[in-house]
């Protein structure tokens, strides 16, 4: 499908009545402050049309789904009352003003997707922050602070437009090839960035407020557990690695066992090595072989190469970093054993970022003026809030995942979960403002 065409289908949703709907009948609490919770589950719902594939959604950075699904979320952001800009990063922004020259609070989250991901990791805080803003600007609710609302570029591929946002540009290469099958650095300027005015899309440290993210859990921890909203307690530092096993391709009938040098072997030991390190040390901390690619991937040839990834996260960044060093020793193992070879490529980082203690109290005490249970818990995924987390306090918001799932098609969070969380939200940027 032709560019033009995504454009045009992305406005034809865009101009689409508001319909009633069981949507519109759900009633929030009235002891803390509520928003429109149908027009919030109405723009997810619509923008659900968007990058939807026999597969599940695919707006990826910079791709013609992600140009589309931007082009909704600026149109609403108008039909908001508000004015849309996009900074050099490629980040969408819009501004409330406050009744003071403070530095803003900030709110928001993504709209890219994973490939074949759904249609609630990041579009759920998004739309949630602008019905926040929305809500403030349609009450006259001005606080000291002025209130932007930030869509963030390409969160999926790497937090790029906010690592870009906090002046973090040692980490990144820009020239990397993107999902999309473009750069960072085309696809920045395809969305409206510009790299060569970087400068004026930076916020030094202390040029934010607070920080304050919705997002969907992406696991089942709140659903299990019977509760509505989770008050982040941390988002998890992470290494993505490349490895790159090589051993020695030959014919499969013909070459004794003892005399192979088969990278699938060894690559099928390091895996099970890895699980086996992780699991045998009390902690939360996870690590993923998440792709294996061998080479030359036939019935009968002993493979000669495996192109694999690992990804290790935790809260403790000592402990990420003690892991990552064990990996490696368990590879060169391997490889003695196996007659291979493992070169190791970190391919992205982030260290782990707390939250700040008095804004998840802040989160707790709005959940609790809304009658909402809650709890607080850390989070596995990385988000943009850990970017932030570097130049001002952050806080997180977390509202249930049916079944733990995401990055699935099957990703669902119920349109009263997603009322319950921007409410919170609302409730939190109020009580933010006196911080």
């Amino acid at each position: 499908m032709r560019r033009r065409d995504l454009l045009k289908g992305a406005a034809a949703i865009a101009a689409a009545p508001l319909v009633n709907g069981p949507l519109a009948r759900i009633a929030p609490s009235r002891r803390g402050d509520v928003v429109d919770g149908a027009r919030v589950n109405e723009w997810l719902s619509r923008f659900d049309a968007i990058g939807r594939t026999p597969t599940g959604i695919n707006r990826v950075a910079y791709s013609e789904f992600d140009l589309a699904g931007r082009a909704f979320a600026i149109e609403r952001i108008r039909e908001s009352g508000f004015t849309p800009r996009i900074d050099a990063a490629g980040n969408i922004l819009a501004r409330l003003e406050g009744r003071e020259s403070l530095p803003p609070i900030l709110i928001g989250s993504h709209v890219d997707s994973v490939t074949d991901g759904g249609n609630f990791d990041g579009p759920v805080g998004s739309f949630g922050a602008l019905e926040v803003a929305r809500t403030l600007r349609e009450t006259n609710a001005r606080l000291r602070h002025p209130v932007e609302v930030v869509i963030w570029a390409n969160e999926e591929g790497g937090t790029i437009g906010s690592k870009l946002a906090v002046g973090d540009t040692g980490t990144l290469d820009l020239d990397a090839m993107a999902r999309s099958g473009r750069t960072h650095r085309q696809g920045i300027a395809l969305v409206g960035g510009d790299l060569s005015k970087l400068a004026t899309a930076e916020r030094a440290k202390g040029s934010v407020h607070c920080y304050l993210e919705l997002h969907i859990e992406q696991g089942g921890n709140l659903e299990k557990a019977g509760r509505t909203i989770g008050v982040v307690l941390g988002i998890v530092g992470l290494r993505w690695y490349e490895v790159t096993v090589t051993g020695f391709a030959n014919h499969a009938g013909a070459t004794p066992m003892d005399q192979r040098h088969d990278a699938i072997l060894a690559a099928a030991k390091f895996t099970v090595a890895v699980n086996d390190a992780i699991r045998g040390e009390a902690g939360a901390q996870v690590a993923t072989v998440g792709r294996m690619v061998p080479t030359p991937n036939t019935r009968n040839v002993i493979a000669g190469g495996v192109e694999l990834t690992v990804d290790l996260r935790d809260l403790d960044a000592a402990k990420v970093a003690r892991f990552a060093e064990r990996f490696q020793r368990i590879a060169a193992e391997i490889g003695q054993a196996t007659g291979t070879t493992f070169a190791f490529k970190r391919s992205a980082s982030s260290e782990p970022a707390m939250a700040d203690a008095r804004v998840m109290d802040i989160i707790a005490a709005s959940a609790d003026s809304l009658g909402l249970a809650h709890q607080r818990m850390p989070s596995g995924a990385g988000h943009d809030a850990q970017e932030v987390a570097r130049i001002c306090p952050m806080g997180m918001i977390f509202v249930p995942s049916v079944g733990g799932i995401s990055h699935s098609p099957r990703e669902y969070t119920k349109p009263e979960d997603v009322v319950h969380g921007v409410n919170v939200l609302l409730n939190a940027v109020k009580r933010v403002d006196s911080l």
